[in-house]
């Protein structure tokens, strides 16, 4: 079983989207883009717990906050109509909508939704609506479970409802089939949140790992009776020493002085008042903390220690149920590099189906490029996501050897600069925070308007390089030297703006725009490699000569950010404080002066008062 596709409508920052997912997929993009809610929606749609809490959504959920119908207005006066007969009628009050198309079903899933069956023809999309029956034998065709949850404001009950529909029953049937808890059970969907999971693997809650597994092999733990008669039977403090069973005997002989003696019992301590619900949420399973006897609650194990622990129960789960679907986000909170790999790996060979969101560059080269789902959201609501199809100058060998270096902090971005090589790459960020340390009301860092820089490595690949961010939805721009005219018009196509100086290289630019004192201060710092030391003896006597050699020999090798880092405002060259100033302007515009109101101002055409 696998999920094909969802849809979403109105769903916290979604308004808009529907994804086709492929067998094993990691989601990416910058924060707040939408990968979590993705998976919450999948989640109210399928997860056999979800709907349990009450209410099930609430006025967040909802997309922009808006969960009443628009209100009806009067329309204006028409001619033949009396002012106010011709009402507006109000608009349909905003619902969650999460479609969920299922394929791959077993002959027991098959058996159990027979009649909920659809065809979906899985190249297109569309489902199979022919007469013909022997259609549906095509390789192409499969069956398939449409699910549909609808998430709502009740105003009768000033309350929100929820409920997930087989979906063909909503457009077929005058009463809509819900689809139950024990449907989404034999659905196999687990969504583990990376700050809930670890918190409640080892409790008895509902819905926790152990308690899934518990189900899973039918055990029904009958022991909350004789726990809580255990606990009623336990009488704390009654030892006179202690002092408080004295207070309460006196607190009974006031009492009887006002009462009856049947109003009142004697007074005494018990453990708790704890019910069954009480005692899911405190039992806990404890874990030797080291060699020795002492054992403390599992929670309070390291977080990768926790982590660990919830894969080794979701390979029981696994091994359960056969045909589950694993939603995991963050897969590489507080574990080492080895150990993520490890749980992808496992993920992928236990589940039908796996989606994980993560950050991590050791998570994201496991997975295919088709494999890898790039989110992006436009400022009215709608996400659509990409794919990653490389240029043609970009081998496939290059990008898996590359990929931690090169590529996936721009796959993770919502911003990317291409920088024409390694110094660029390096020199510009140290020069961007260097500007924002000094004057943060002009300049801001790179890292701060969410701008990643990825070397090009040569001036031919900005274009490419530009041109694959570009087509995953990313801002791009370029930052390269004195280009030909052709080459520049290259660039420009693919970028939001060029920022392209008049030198033949990053060094000139430095050299020719800087101050004597900035030169001659660094390299006076300078710890010279011993033949530069041989040709100059003295640099500061020749400073331009001597740091042109100096950074020429480290080019690639922070060189020339280090010489920025140490350098005033007024040091850095003016090219790079003002591509500088027109990055935050392009990423963080000022905010737009509010209108004045209505009637404030003289109008153009206004006659002077005498």
């Amino acid at each position: 079983m696998k999920i094909y596709s969802v849809a979403i409508e109105n769903f916290r920052g979604i308004r808009l989207t529907k994804l086709v997912l492929p067998d094993h997929a990691v989601l990416i993009g910058d924060n707040n883009t939408g990968k979590s809610t993705v998976l919450e929606a999948i989640d109210l749609a399928l997860g056999p717990d979800r709907l349990s809490r009450r209410p099930p959504v609430d006025e967040h959920d909802f997309y922009g906050g808006k969960y009443l119908a628009a209100v009806a207005t009067q329309e204006a006066e028409v001619e033949g109509e009396a002012a106010g007969a011709a009402l507006v009628e109000p608009a349909d009050a905003p619902k969650i909508t999460v479609e969920v198309v299922i394929t791959d079903l077993s002959e027991e899933q098959q058996a159990r939704f027979g009649g909920s069956i659809e065809w979906l023809d899985v190249v297109s999309g569309a489902f199979y609506t022919d007469e013909n029956p022997a259609g549906v034998d095509a390789s192409n065709i499969r069956a398939a479970l449409r699910v549909t949850f609808l998430g709502s404001y009740d105003p009768d009950e000033d309350d929100f409802v929820g409920k997930t529909y087989y979906s063909r029953s909503l457009t077929e049937e005058e009463t809509p089939t819900p689809f139950s808890k024990k449907d989404k059970q034999h659905c196999g969907f687990l969504f583990l949140r990376s700050l809930r999971t670890g918190s409640r693997a080892l409790s008895l809650e509902h819905g926790s790992l152990l308690d899934i597994i518990l189900r899973l092999k039918e055990i029904r733990p009958q022991m909350w009776e004789g726990t809580i008669g255990t606990l009623a039977a336990f009488d704390v403090a009654s030892d006179p020493a202690i002092g408080i069973s004295g207070v309460l005997e006196s607190i009974d002989k006031s009492l009887k002085k006002y009462v009856p003696r049947e109003w009142g019992v004697k007074p005494h301590l018990k453990v708790s008042n704890l019910t069954r619900e009480h005692l899911r949420k405190v039992v806990t399973a404890f874990i030797a903390t080291g060699d020795g006897d002492h054992a403390a609650p599992f929670y309070r194990q390291g977080t990768g220690t926790i982590n660990m622990l919830v894969l080794a129960m979701l390979s029981q789960i696994a091994e359960d149920k056969q045909n589950v679907i694993f939603a995991m986000e963050e897969v590489e909170t507080a574990i080492p590099p080895y150990a993520q790999k490890r749980i992808v790996h496992e993920l992928r060979k236990l589940a039908a189906q796996s989606i994980v969101t993560s950050h991590s560059p050791y998570v994201l080269e496991e997975f295919k490029l088709d494999e890898t789902v790039i989110l992006s959201r436009s400022n009215d609501g709608v996400l659509s996501h990409a794919e990653i199809a490389l240029p043609d100058s970009v081998k496939h060998k290059r990008y898996r050897q590359e990929f931690r270096t090169r590529f996936c902090e721009g796959l993770l971005s919502r911003r990317v600069l291409i920088a024409e090589g390694a110094t660029e790459a390096s020199a510009f960020p140290v020069a961007a925070r260097r500007l924002s340390e000094l004057n943060p009301a002009v300049y801001a860092s790179l890292e701060a308007l969410g701008i990643c820089v990825i070397d090009a490595g040569t001036e031919t690949q900005i274009a490419d390089l530009a041109g694959l961010y570009k087509g995953l939805g990313k801002r791009t721009f370029g930052l390269c030297d004195k280009q030909t005219d052709p080459a520049k018009a290259d660039i420009e196509a693919q970028v939001e703006r060029l920022f392209m100086h008049e030198e033949k290289g990053i060094e000139d630019l430095i050299l020719k725009n800087t101050t004597q004192a900035a030169l001659e201060r660094f390299a006076d710092a300078l710890d010279w490699p011993p033949h530069l030391a041989a040709k100059f003896p003295d640099p500061k006597a020749n400073a331009i000569a001597a740091l042109k050699e100096y950074f020429g020999w480290s080019k690639g090798n922070w060189g020339i950010a280090d010489f920025l880092a140490q350098c005033t405002e007024a040091e850095i060259p003016t090219w790079i404080r003002d591509a500088c100033i027109s990055l935050k302007a392009i990423c963080d515009p000022p905010p737009m002066p509010p209108a004045p109101p209505p009637g404030d101002g003289v109008e153009a055409n206004a006659e002077p008062v005498e």
